[in-house]
């Protein structure tokens, strides 16, 4: 599978770490950045690149990193047709998969060892979307609302 990995400084170790290990784990691992270590980088244009990667490459998936993963999951979002989670627990990162059918998950480095993050994404990486009509449903709202910017009726 094809994955997409961007972070800013604060996350820049856990990204290294994960290029590797998903690079041993057999999958085509893109590094959109930061390639190199620099305390005064900024999340935004590491996340919007990686979502749209992820967007324009139908199948692959994306993780950003950063500090607490809050900043890089706002960012991810901004790009139309990224559905990306904020991930703090393995079973998070499944159900984002499962309900969500979340293409981007954000990892915040400074909240968990490089031991849970992997985890995390190996979570991510081995759970299917369920396919649940209704999870499917929700999915199509939110497609329909980045096409047209018309807000759903209210139920």
């Amino acid at each position: 599978m094809r994955l997409y990995l961007g972070s800013d400084h604060a996350g820049f170790e856990l990204k290294m770490h994960l290029v590797n290990h998903l690079i041993k784990q057999g999958h085509d691992v893109v590094d959109v950045g930061p390639h190199v270590y620099d305390p005064e980088d900024d999340y935004p244009a590491f996340c919007l690149h990686t979502g749209a990667k992820v967007v324009a490459d139908e199948g692959s998936l994306g993780i950003v990193i950063g500090g607490s993963g809050n900043g890089e999951q706002i960012a991810a979002n901004k790009i139309d047709g990224v559905r990306a989670a904020l991930v703090w627990r393995t079973e998070i990162a499944q159900l984002a998969r499962q309900h969500n059918d979340a293409n981007v998950i954000a990892i915040g480095a400074r909240e968990h060892t490089l031991d849970e993050a992997t985890a995390f994404v190996e979570a991510f990486l081995a759970t299917p979307f369920s396919g649940n009509p209704r999870h499917a449903r929700r999915i199509g709202q939110l497609a329909d609302y980045e096409t047209t910017r018309k807000l759903p009726e209210l139920g």
